[in-house]
Formats: C-alpha cells, sequence, structure tokens
C-alpha cells in the first residue's frame, strides 16, 4: 500500500513520455519536409516580391531621372545667365 502514491505520478508521467516521444517522431519526419521548403523558398520569388523589387527599381530611376533634369536646368540656366552677362 505504501507504494501505491508512489506510482501514481508514474503514471501520470509515462502519457507526457509517449506524448513527448510522439511529438519528436512527428519533428524528424516533418524536418526534411521544412528543410525542403525553405529551399525553394529562398530560389525562388514570389509575386509580391517580384512587385515590389520592381516597384523599387522604378522609384530609383525616377529619383536618378529627377537629379538628371535638375542638372540640366541648372546649367541651362547658367549658360543662359552667361549669354546675358555677354550682351
Amino acid at each position: 500500500m505504501r507504494h501505491v502514491p508512489l506510482l501514481a505520478p508514474l503514471l501520470l508521467l509515462g502519457g507526457c513520455v509517449v506524448q513527448q516521444a510522439a511529438q519528436t517522431a512527428v519533428d524528424v519526419v516533418s524536418l526534411p519536409v521544412k528543410a525542403a521548403s525553405a529551399g525553394v523558398d529562398a530560389v525562388t520569388t514570389s509575386q509580391a516580391e517580384a512587385d515590389r523589387r520592381r516597384g523599387r527599381q522604378i522609384r530609383d530611376e525616377e529619383r536618378r531621372l529627377g537629379r538628371e533634369a535638375r542638372l540640366r536646368e541648372r546649367e541651362e540656366r547658367r549658360a543662359a545667365e552667361r549669354r546675358d552677362d555677354r550682351d
């Protein structure tokens, strides 16, 4: 009778051990699938990623064109001022 209180926690913990073993088995089986999925994600581009990249390229191009236009306008103004100074 004295051993019954000692056996009760062991029986309750036994389910935890079985559950943990089952979870570990699931993790081991699913690990290659997760690794393969991560590899595929790394080498492929989603549509959203492609859209973001294209938008960034367009904004960079617009910034570059804006800088060139401002430089051109500044040079044209300076050239016009030089012509006015000569007259």
